[in-house]
């Protein structure tokens, strides 16, 4: 006649297993937000590994930042009679590379989030298929 029911329950149980398997990925998969934070998190631990690991480059960057920040300063009358025209023009050339850099890395910046946005939506997509497959299965072999 048929199978025998504790065979059909033992089916049913894995099946049912599968299918929270299933709808647990696909939760997860759909939460882009919840797994954009765990990338940013992921990043910025390894930053810090980076600065970790070169504390000199750290430093270097720490007294440019610095230099930058004592050029915006206004300059004292002593300055202005001391140095004149020639602390003008490294201030006007510190100010130009600086705003060339800051520009370069909010590129850099902007290019990494299109990047990270591009990938995020592209794997997104691909688990989507791959869960709402498992999930035709799974569906398909609880009928059988």
């Amino acid at each position: 006649m048929g199978q025998d029911p504790d065979t059909i329950r033992n089916e049913i149980a894995g099946t049912r297993e599968r299918m929270g398997d299933t709808i647990d990925a696909l939760g997860y998969k759909a939460d882009v937000k919840t797994r954009a934070k765990e990338n940013v998190s992921e990043k910025v631990g390894r930053a810090t590994s980076l600065a970790q690991e070169n504390p000199l480059g750290l430093a270097v960057g720490a007294v440019a930042v610095g230099f930058l920040v004592g050029l915006a300063a206004p300059s004292s009358n002593v300055e202005d009679e001391k140095l004149g025209p020639v602390a003008d023009r490294v201030k006007d050339q510190v100010k130009e590379t600086g705003q060339e850099a800051l520009d370069r890395g909010k590129e850099v910046a902007q290019s990494a989030a299109q990047s990270a946005a591009e990938t995020a939506s592209d794997e997104g997509r691909k688990h989507g298929e791959q869960l709402a497959e498992s999930a035709r299965e799974g569906a398909a072999a609880v009928r059988e």
